[in-house]
């Protein structure tokens, strides 16, 4: 079991009050059998979710169809142990496994810390969300209006979400999304599979210093790359596989102003290393790394033109990856070619 030292979350709401600062602690006490109980039902489409606020180790023949939520600081310290049980979304109209932050009555927002989640089959998805589900959330878009949005993000998400050994299998929808703001989030030692109209996993805007690392990418996306970087800074993805990522590997870019919401971090200082983008035929492939995949977009999107709001024409809005690192990933049936750098500036070196 790894011990985490306690850490502190606080920030501001959007009028200027404290996000609750929360320690969180080392791991939570075992699940009561009521939780078992519940989570033995079989789920119907409008099953809600049975929370989370304790730590589990399931049966290996288990098979929970129930959705599954881990809410607030509540839930800091739980770890769900599914000992190679499935976890199937298919069933309810829910996520599979939503890792949420609480709005509170006074504006204030308890977001959970140091949640872990391993040896777990999901069909479905799992989702980490604070202010917002989405970069074009209310509460998101409000914030990002004013100074220190990124400061508020951060502190209203969860953090430090630990995936380990994680079969993700997905079912039309994005199997993994970090919604804007959540930080720390690892994704270790995991596969994933199934198919989607979307990417495999979605860093959204504000996000930062999350961990992609020894994964597995044998997952089919139709029109969309597989790891969505967007607006979403100090992330390392190392050590991964990507089976075949003829739509495109990994992207940087940040959506300029995409649903009213201005994303004032910029997608600086990721690291992406020692990975292997394995092509069966790399002919029309799209880019393994693209840094800016979307520069130049910005000219023609109608919301990225300058506003009333002093503060926000203050900002660079466009759609740029800088400071970046990209070294020492391999392309077996590709080429170096297929890392593409279009801004500066950026390290790529020793892709072969």
């Amino acid at each position: 079991m790894r011990v985490f030292t306690a850490i502190l979350i606080a920030g501001l709401s959007f009028d200027g009050t404290t996000v609750v600062a929360q320690p969180a602690p080392a791991a939570a006490k075992a699940c009561p059998a009521s939780v078992r109980s519940a989570l033995a039902k079989p789920a119907t489409d409008k099953s809600k979710p049975v929370e989370i606020a304790c730590s589990l180790t399931l049966a290996a023949t288990d098979i929970i169809t129930i959705p599954l939520a881990f809410s607030g600081s509540a839930a800091s310290g739980a770890i769900l142990d599914c000992n190679g049980a499935i976890l199937d979304g298919g069933v309810a109209d829910a996520r599979t496994v939503i890792i949420r932050s609480v709005h509170k009555p006074d504006g204030s927002w308890d977001a959970p810390a140091n949640i872990q989640v391993r040896n777990c089959t999901i069909k479905g998805d799992v989702r980490i969300q604070g202010l917002g589900a989405n970069g074009q959330g209310d509460q998101v878009r409000l914030s990002s209006a004013k100074p220190g949005h990124t400061e508020r993000a951060q502190a209203a998400a969860p953090a430090n979400v630990t995936l380990d050994n994680i079969t993700f299998v997905a079912n039309g929808g994005i199997p993994l999304y970090a919604a804007p703001g959540v930080t720390g989030m690892t994704v270790s030692n995991s596969r994933f599979t199934g198919s989607t109209t979307g990417t495999a996993i979605y860093l959204d805007a504000e996000s930062a210093r999350n961990t992609i690392a020894g994964d597995t990418f044998d997952i089919r996306t139709t029109i969309r790359e597989l790891v969505a970087v967007d607006g979403s800074a100090e992330n390392r993805i190392e050590g991964n596989t990507f089976v075949n990522p003829v739509k495109g590997g990994v992207f940087l870019y940040r959506n300029c102003g995409e649903g009213g919401t201005v994303r004032q971090q910029k997608p600086e200082r990721n690291v992406i290393s020692g990975n292997t983008f394995r092509y069966k035929d790399a002919s029309g492939a799209r880019p393994a790394v693209w840094l800016g995949s979307r520069r130049g977009l910005s000219l023609f999107n109608s919301y990225c033109m300058t506003s009333s709001n002093t503060f926000l024409d203050s900002l660079d809005h466009r759609d740029g990856a800088q400071n970046n690192t990209v070294t020492g990933n391999k392309l077996p049936g590709g080429s170096p070619q297929l890392i593409v750098n279009d801004d500066r500036p950026n390290k790529v070196s020793g892709n072969q």
